[in-house]
């Protein structure tokens, strides 16, 4: 029977146990002659047996199959060293029994049943913790299923979570898995971290995994937040994303071309010194901290040629100057040449209707968007004089910028997700079709190395930003220009002149054409009221958005990056940039080159933390954008929504007000020249787009009041909640940026991307040119704008 024992605690089946009949069930037909207190000794010997066989099989299982490394690492470690010191505890026994050692061994050679259970009693408790380590592993009814089972991250999580307890065995226990599990991720780590590349085992439980695009040439990577541990910051881990991304980047730049000059190989011993150094239990500042020299070195010494100050100050202004309209007159051409390509594209249509009797030329073609924009290219070129000096970034941008038709079927561009600073969710109202009928995009061209610092989804998003503020754009020039045309605001018809004025059939002649261009205006006067008060709204909605918000934030951020003394030349405006202005701007920027220098890599100690760290300058533009698509209201899909129907209301007034204008030319012809068209009834014309016009007028008016009432909804929301725009999405956070001016220290400061005015001065600018807040009431709108 001891020998029975002794097999069944080293995991053997015994007949002593029948596990079949139930959890430490006796085999009850050899075992009558035993007393009740001897089957309760051994049903907690049956108990241990139990669990002995049970981890075997399921650590072998998870050992040989698991999905995830560190777990198979944790399995592994629970069956070489606690249950193979388990069964050295069982051999020793067994040696000290045949020994006769008297600790085991009483008189007469009787070993007593209640020492051995005794011996062993320490082991049941630990036993029963590894089973549940093991379970929270691998669930008994998953064991078969590799695809199911707690990952890497939750099980160094839970691992730490359980040496916070009063058993000092359990607490060893748990530290030595956690040590294991800690190492297993450490050496996942250091392949991304040195060398650039993904874990070869193990992948899919890596918190960085790769996004399959066939889209994209490159390999993009991104993070998963529920694969990673407990104890790595987001700050660390989005380090630790930039820089594997940055030495897969360099190697697959290097394996298709040889152009690009990588760090010292002295450099990686001295990062795995500092990886090495990292002991479990891995403290979060500590880990940080090493992540934080590697990125530095690596800054200074391979992202420093390859990824410069001034090529990110290039991209970031080209951006700001096209794609946030910050040059006034690239807007204007591009509005001015799309609509002429349109009413082109409309003439031609009309044409071949009329040849065919089809519906050929309605559509906007790939070929009319590139003409449009070639056109507009070369209006910004002619601008320029002989003497000015060739404007480089015009020409940039002419070799960048791409205007085509969108095939986006969400109509909402994706938000970058592998860094921590997510940017919010965009509203899905579409303002891509408000250029061209057909939905367009104008993008830019993300070239290698500036794909490490801009990713696809962060064009996206400027594109998206673009067409929502060239729409504004747009409807003002369009409601301006409406002023340009005279014939429609006055009317000075000149006497004929005798003989035909001295008779009675040219006064009343004139008295009829006089009578009737009063009628017009009296007609008009409304129009020109809703036209006023329309171009008011948009007018300061779009100076809000213009000055206040894109000008004001990419100040802010320019003189974080550059220094403020470089910055504080140029005075902020709400107006829109002009190609002088950025001249200016970039000979202020040329004249100081040592601000764009970066500092040299110190051999006695760790890198100093500069102002130009391309990973710092990444989330610091990546919290300016995203500061800047809450703070022009992308994210209200109501404001949206209703500025987008207004917009599209401003287009058909605009084309009602034209029409119009047409028809009554005709009609004048008609009736003092006598040039008759048969084929059309004029006036017949006139009565119906008059009362469409009318109703037009009236969705106008119903837009401007419901977009001031999305702002002031949009008020009330955000001063009840207590929020800013820097202070939303998880934006109140610490953020990696730069080292504190003065500190020597390891730690670091975030850049905190400029608070624009909130939309209360926005409705005061409204209120105030309204009289009294009613800039949408029909009686005050003819009172203050129909005194023309």
């Amino acid at each position: 029977m001891l020998h029975e024992i002794l097999l069944s605690l080293s995991g053997q089946p015994s007949p002593l146990f029948s596990h079949s009949q139930g959890k430490d069930a006796l085999a009850q037909n050899d075992l009558s002659l035993l007393a009740p207190p001897e089957k309760a000794l051994l049903r907690s010997i049956a108990h241990l047996s139990q669990l002995h066989a049970q981890l075997r099989a399921h650590t072998s299982q998870i050992s040989s199959a698991h999905r995830s490394v560190i777990c198979r690492s944790v399995s592994t470690a629970i069956v070489t060293n606690h249950l193979g010191s388990f069964q050295k505890k069982v051999l020793e026994v067994e040696k000290a029994i045949l020994a006769e050692d008297s600790g085991y061994v009483g008189g007469y050679g009787i070993v007593p049943l209640s020492t051995i259970v005794g011996e062993f009693a320490p082991w049941t408790r630990r036993m029963e913790w590894l089973w549940e380590v093991v379970k929270f592993i691998q669930p008994e009814n998953k064991l078969q299923d590799s695809r199911y089972g707690c990952t890497g991250a939750a099980l160094i999580n839970h691992l730490r979570t359980e040496s916070q307890t009063g058993y000092l065995d359990i607490k060893d226990m748990a530290v030595q898995l956690a040590t294991a599990a800690e190492t297993a991720w450490m050496k996942q780590l250091s392949m991304w971290i040195l060398y650039g590349n993904l874990p070869m085992y193990g992948k899919s439980d890596f918190f960085i995994q790769e996004d399959s695009d066939p889209e994209e040439g490159d390999a993009q990577f991104s993070m998963h937040m529920e694969l990673l541990p407990n104890f790595v910051s987001a700050q660390t881990a989005g380090s630790i994303l930039f820089i594997g991304k940055s030495l897969n980047h360099v190697r697959a730049k290097k394996k298709t071309s040889g152009g690009i000059s990588t760090a010292p190989v002295t450099l990686y011993q001295e990062h795995i010194a500092h990886l090495a150094g990292l002991k479990s239990p891995i403290s979060s500042t500590q880990l940080s901290t090493a992540v934080d020299w590697i990125r530095l070195s690596l800054s200074q010494s391979t992202l420093s040629k390859l990824l410069p100050l001034p090529r990110i100050l290039e991209m970031l202004t080209l951006l700001h100057d096209f794609l946030l309209l910050g040059r006034g007159e690239f807007a204007v051409a591009l509005v001015s040449h799309a609509d002429s390509r349109i009413e082109e594209n409309r003439r031609r249509g009309a044409l071949a209707r009329a040849q065919s009797g089809g519906f050929a030329g309605l559509l906007i073609k790939e070929g009319d968007v590139m003409t449009a924009l070639a056109q507009a290219w070369a209006e910004l070129f002619s601008l320029q004089k002989e003497e000015d000096p060739a404007d480089e970034e015009l020409e940039l941008a002419r070799e960048l910028l791409c205007l085509s038709i969108s095939d986006n079927k969400s109509g909402r561009p994706m938000t970058p997700s592998q860094s921590s600073t997510t940017i919010p969710e965009i509203s899905r109202v579409s303002f891509e079709d408000i250029l061209f009928p057909t939905p367009t995009c104008l993008t830019a061209q993300v070239r290698a190395p500036l794909d490490l610092f801009l990713s696809s989804s962060d064009i996206a998003v400027y594109s998206k930003i673009h067409s929502y503020l060239l729409g504004i754009r747009r409807a003002q020039i369009r409601l301006g220009d409406l002023w340009k045309r005279t014939s429609l605001r006055r009317n000075h018809p000149s006497p004929w002149g005798p003989p035909r004025s001295n008779s009675a059939f040219g006064q009343n002649k004139l008295r009829e054409g006089r009578d009737r261009d009063n009628t017009r205006i009296r007609q008009m006067r409304p129009i020109w009221a809703t036209a006023s008060a329309c171009l008011f709204v948009l007018s300061e909605i779009g100076s809000f958005f213009q000055g206040e918000v894109v000008h004001e934030s990419w100040q802010h951020l320019r003189e974080w990056i550059e220094g403020p003394s470089l910055s504080t030349g140029s005075a902020p405006g709400s107006r829109p940039g002009t190609a002088s202005s950025s001249k200016q701007q970039r000979q202020s920027r040329a004249a100081s080159p040592d601000r764009v220098s970066s500092r040299p890599t110190s051999n006695a100690g760790p890198p100093s933390m500069g102002r130009h760290d391309p990973e710092a300058l990444t989330v610091a533009h990546r919290r300016h954008l995203s500061t800047l698509v809450q703070s022009l209201f992308l994210t209200e899909t109501a404001f949206t929504s209703v500025l987008r129907t207004l917009l599209t209301s401003v287009d058909r007034f605009m084309a009602l007000v034209i029409r119009l204008e047409t028809i009554q030319r005709n009609m004048d012809l008609e009736t003092d020249e006598g040039v008759v068209d048969a084929l059309v009834d004029y006036a017949q014309e006139e009565r119906e787009v008059w009362q469409d016009l009318r109703s037009t007028c009236e969705d106008v008016k119903a837009g401007m009041k419901d977009l001031v009432s999305s702002l002031r909804d949009i008020d009330d929301r955000r001063s009840g909640e207590g929020l800013g725009p820097a202070t939303q999405f998880g934006m109140g956070q610490a953020w990696p940026g730069t080292r504190a001016e003065g500190s020597t220290g390891p730690g670091f400061h975030h850049y905190v991307p400029r608070q624009p005015a909130g939309v209360d001065r926005l409705l005061m600018k409204l209120d105030f040119g309204s009289l009294r807040g009613a800039t949408l009431s029909p009686g005050l709108a003819d009172l203050e704008f129909g005194r023309m």
